[in-house]
C-alpha cells in the first residue's frame, strides 16, 4: 500500500489527536450507531465497535452510556449523517462525513471551508467512483498468532487483505458490507480488535508537491476541526 498507506495512518492520527475534539466525535459514532441499530451492543455489531473505538481512546464509562441514551432521546429525530463532496486546491479530491444536529448549519460551514481554499462542493456522488469503501480493523499482533492462516480463515467473512507493519500492528481490509460479518468472526476468533472503522480509500491516489500539500493541508485542517465532521477522506498518495 506504500506511501497511500502511510498518509492515511499519519492522518488520521493527526486527526484523532486532538482530544479536545475527540471525545465529541466518538459520542456522535455511537449515538448513530445506537440510532441504526439498536442500544444493545450484543445485538449491534457498529455500535460494540463504536463503543470499542471509544474504549481505546479512554473515553469515561459515563460519556459511553450518555451517548447510548442519546440515541433514545427527544432529540435522536433531528440528528442525522451527512455526506459531501469536494474539490479542493490543485484539485484535490475530498468526502467529508459529518454527524450533526443542523444540517443548515454544517452544510455552510463545510461550503466555505472549500469556497474560502479556492475550490467548492459537487453534486453527491459525482467522487463515488475515485473511492472504495472499505470496513478496516485494527490491532496488535498477539505473540504466536500466523496472520496468513488468519488471512485464510477470514476469507469467507469477507476479508480481502491484511496489512502488518514493522511495529506489529495489523490493518485488515474488507469490503464495507462485511465489517459486521468481519467484525464477529475476529470476535470468534478471540482477537480484540482496537480500532474498527469505515474508510474511502482513493483508487487512483495523487502525489502533490511540498508546496501544493501546505494548501491542501490548510483546508484539510479547518474541515477537520469542525465539531460536526467525523471523517475526512482524500485522493493524495
Amino acid at each position: 500500500m506504500g506511501r497511500a498507506f502511510e498518509y492515511r495512518r499519519a492522518a488520521k492520527e493527526k486527526r484523532w489527536d486532538k482530544m479536545s475534539k475527540v471525545f465529541p466525535k466518538l459520542a456522535k459514532s455511537i449515538t448513530f450507531a445506537a440510532k441504526e441499530g439498536g442500544t444493545d451492543p450484543a445485538m449491534n455489531a457498529r455500535l460494540r465497535v463504536a463503543i470499542q473505538n471509544a474504549k481505546a481512546e479512554n473515553m469515561p464509562k459515563d460519556n459511553i452510556e450518555a451517548a447510548i441514551k442519546r440515541a433514545s432521546g427527544k432529540d435522536a429525530d433531528e440528528m442525522s449523517e451527512l455526506t459531501y463532496e469536494g474539490k479542493g486546491p490543485h484539485g484535490v479530491l475530498v468526502v467529508v462525513e459529518c454527524a450533526t444536529d443542523n444540517s443548515t448549519r454544517t452544510v455552510a460551514n463545510v461550503k466555505s471551508y472549500f469556497n474560502k481554499a479556492g475550490g467548492g462542493i459537487v453534486p453527491t456522488g459525482s467522487l463515488e467512483f475515485m473511492f472504495s469503501r472499505k470496513a478496516v480493523f485494527e490491532f496488535n499482533k498477539p505473540e504466536g498468532l500466523d496472520v496468513e492462516e488468519l488471512e485464510l480463515e477470514l476469507i469467507d467473512a469477507g476479508l480481502e487483505e491484511i496489512v502488518e507493519d514493522e511495529d506489529n500492528m495489523v490493518y485488515a481490509y474488507a469490503d464495507y458490507t462485511n465489517f459486521g460479518t468481519l467484525s464477529q468472526a475476529f470476535e470468534d476468533k478471540g482477537v480484540e480488535i482496537e480500532k474498527a472503522t469505515l474508510q474511502r480509500i482513493a483508487t487512483s491516489p495523487v502525489e502533490y508537491s511540498e508546496e501544493e500539500m501546505a494548501e491542501i493541508e490548510k483546508m484539510l485542517d479547518k474541515i477537520e476541526d469542525d465539531d460536526d465532521v467525523q471523517a475526512v477522506y482524500t485522493n493524495i498518495t
